[in-house]
Formats: C-alpha cells, structure tokens, sequence
C-alpha cells in the first residue's frame, strides 16, 4: 500500500552507508544478459549507455505532491544521462495500481519495471507465480546489499516459492521509509511542565501529568480500524522482543500470540483507556479528522508515522517534534517498514535496464532528491537535508532506527486476513468488548491457522 496511513505514503530505512550510484562498464557474475529476458546465471551489464535502444514501460503510483516532484526529476535526470533509454511512464493511484497490475503481469505485455506493495496478497503472490525478477544478482552488481542494509531488505524478500516472508531472496527495492513514532506538540507539553520523556516508564507517567492538568495525552481516531495498529504496535514493541515481533508480522513459523508479554502490551491500551487517556469516541472519530485535529491544537501525543510528517510540519511548524517511541529498555524498537519497493516482470525484456533504473533512483544522488521534495529517504538518511524543523527530527529517528536494527514490522503483514483481524479486534478492546486474552485469542486463530496451511 501507499504508506502505511492507507494514504501512507510508502512508503522506510536509513543505512548506516553508502555506495556510489551506479558501477559503470562493470560485468557481474550471475545475471541475465542485456539481450533477453531474465535467467538465473549470465552477465549483468551496468553500463546503461551500451543497452542499445530499450523502451521501458514504468508503472509507478507516484502522483501526490512530494512523490510525484521526485520522481518526474529523477525520471528526466536517468533519460538525459541514458538517451538510449526510453521511459514509458504511467502513474496510478495505488489502488489503481494494486487493482491492474495483477492482471497485466499475468498478460503478454506486463509493465517492465513497476511498484509492487510488498505484503503478502500483492509481492508475496507475484512471486509465488513466478512473475518477478529475482533480484539477488542485481544486488550483488551494484552493492544493493551495502546500500540497504537486512533489516531493509528483509520487507522485499521472500522465498522463491513465495511461502516466506521476511527472508529469502530480494524481489524490491523502496525509495522511502517509514517508521511509526510519537508527534509531540512541545508546547503543550511544556505548559504542562512535562520534560520529554526518555524511557516508557517516563512516557506513561507523562500521560497520567497531562490528564491531570486537563489536557488529552494521546489522540487516537480508530473508526478506520487500522490506526489502533500502530498504537498497539508501539506498546507491544516496548514490551516483546524483536524478533518475536518479526515471526508474528511476517507470519514465519514458531511464534505466539498467547504470551504475558503480548497480554502486557493489549493491557496497556486497555488501562489507557480506563485511565481517560483517548478521548471517549475513539472508535468514532476517523483518522483523517484525528490528525487534522492535534495539527490544530488538541492532544499532547499522536502516535503515527512519518508520512504525516509534510502536512504536520506545515501546520504546525516549530510547535511539533517527532521522536522514536521511549525504550522501556536498552535499545530503541518501533514498527516501521519501506515505501512500495519497485521490481521487474520476469517477462520483461530488458531486466538489465530495468535494473539500471531501479539503481539510479535508489541512489545517493537519489535520496538528495527524495529529501528536498519533502520525502523521507530511505538510505543515507541521516547525510540527507531535511526541508524543515520536523524533517530533521524525522530523518534523524529513522535513521536511529535502522542503525539500530529497531524496526521491527507491521502486523497486519502476517496473512492475508490480518489486516482485518486485527483492526475488527483491536475496535472490541478499546470498546471493552473483548478482554486482553480474547483479543490475542482472535489473532493466535488467525495466524496459526495461516502458518500451518503454508507448511
């Protein structure tokens, strides 16, 4: 999807460094030849002046403000260093794109290189039918694997028969990240005389101070279902480890949902609740009027990602920060992920110059671009200028992140169902309809059933 917001812009993941942009005249071991489509041995050329004359047919769902700026620049910069290289651009709205591109890679004349949402009904099933291009030999060409580091490359890869998700081989690669965190509107919090919180113990007593002085700690709008996702993400990541969330939202074998670790975290919601923390229509109110609303003034905390991160900082400028959730413990952990990474039709002609293109947009010079339109890029981040205030803090907590290893996935990535699972459920808890263990009961059901029917 989009970004993560389902208006996400899609959209996260610093690498700690950088590779040059693309090896020129360099021939690579273990890819296909620049006359045919792709094999799994041959050269890859890297040189894309000596293609020969290629059209590329590029499907993107880059049409929004920022997106759009960046890759109409990155598009115009690749056909004047590459003239051989012809791009036949369409642009789709995502749910445009995620509606059509299924059924033309099943078609003769498939896009060449396009975006495909990394979750399980769309890459996930591409793979499994064998229409992408294994992008392994790619990585290996032009260093993908040094520009992007695993915990990056992890939401791209899968197992060549499409069952496993999280590792494996690379079928993407994303331009942007993103990482789900707390806004903070500072000038509340120092009316209130909270100091910025440093641990999550500090965090919820912060809530408990700004009730107390009259003022809404967090603003939540669940009528969407899905935005209690990332609330509950940002507790169960203060109190899980990390790799146990990673089996959980990538739906890989040997985890629980049924642990007093998980019980802790939906506990957590459910004392917030208790404790007046969200205001009383929290299922109520959409998600969209939420954000509008502490962009206006109301609340202390919003826990969201960065793809609010244009419209907050325009709104409220220097009043807003943006911050990784407070540890409860040693290292930092967030739920965070990539933008829609691009990939290549196995049936495309020309995977090498698709190749090529995928490279001269995930590049150094690339991520230049991104960070200057307002995007967060998702390599070299913390190198990158940040357009304002906000951009700062955003581009430096991700790029904590991926330092640290911290992100750790949506859990609606798990089966082809969570999603909604999880958001139905997530509704019955803050409601107090359904208990901390009827509600991990709800999403053990669904996600053992999906581990043990793709053994």
């Amino acid at each position: 999807m989009t970004s993560r917001s389902r208006t996400r812009s899609t959209t996260l993941l610093a690498a700690a460094g950088m590779v040059g942009a693309v090896a020129l005249a360099a021939c690579t071991p273990g890819s296909d030849s620049d006359t045919g489509g792709a094999t799994p041995t041959g050269q890859v050329t890297t040189d894309a002046s000596k293609l020969g004359n290629v059209t590329l047919t590029v499907w993107d769902q880059e049409i929004r403000g920022g997106q759009k700026a960046q890759i109409e620049e990155l598009n115009k910069e690749f056909q004047a260093k590459y003239p051989n290289i012809k791009l036949n651009r369409v642009s789709r709205s995502t749910d445009d794109l995620n509606t059509t591109l299924k059924l033309a890679l099943s078609g003769n004349t498939p896009p060449d290189v396009f975006q495909a949402n990394n979750g399980r009904p769309q890459m996930g099933s591409f793979v499994q039918a064998g229409q992408l291009v294994a992008l392994d030999r790619y990585a290996e060409a032009y260093g993908w694997k040094d520009r992007y580091p695993e915990s990056v490359r992890q939401y791209s890869s899968y197992s060549t028969d499409g069952k496993t998700f999280g590792t494996g081989s690379l079928f993407g690669l994303p331009q942007v990240g993103e990482v789900v965190g707390i806004f903070v509107n500072k000038t509340k919090l120092q009316k209130a005389g909270v100091s910025m919180p440093q641990t999550w113990d500090e965090f919820q007593q912060s809530l408990a101070t700004l009730k107390a002085k009259g003022e809404l700690p967090l603003v939540l709008g669940n009528l969407d279902k899905w935005p209690a996702i990332h609330v509950f993400g940002t507790a169960q990541a203060q109190n899980v480890q990390p790799d146990a969330i990673r089996k959980l939202g990538f739906g890989q074998k040997g985890g629980s949902w049924k642990t007093p670790e998980n019980t802790k975290a939906a506990q957590t919601l459910v004392d917030w609740v208790d404790k007046g923390y969200f205001s009383k229509d929290v299922n109520g109110q959409g998600y969209d009027p939420a954000w509008q609303a502490f962009s206006k003034g109301t609340g202390a905390y919003l826990i969201a990602g960065t793809w609010l991160q244009a419209d907050l900082g325009k709104a409220m400028g220097d009043d807003v920060t943006f911050v990784l959730p407070p540890p409860a413990s040693g290292n930092p952990a967030a739920t965070g992920g990539t933008g829609i990474p691009w990939a290549i039709s196995s049936k495309s002609k020309h995977p090498d110059a698709a190749a090529a293109y995928i490279d001269f947009i995930t590049s150094k010079d690339a991520m230049a671009v991104l960070a200057k339109n307002d995007n967060l890029p998702i390599a070299d981040t913390a190198a990158q200028q940040a357009p304002n205030a906000l951009g700062k803090d955003v581009f430096a907590a991700f790029g904590t992140a991926v330092e640290k290893n911290a992100l750790v996935p949506y859990l609606d990535y798990a089966t082809p169902t969570m999603s909604d699972t999880i958001g139905a459920a997530l509704q019955d808890l803050l409601a107090k309809k359904a208990t901390p263990e009827q509600f991990l009961d709800t999403l053990e059901k669904d996600y053992s059933g999906f581990v043990s029917s793709n053994q």
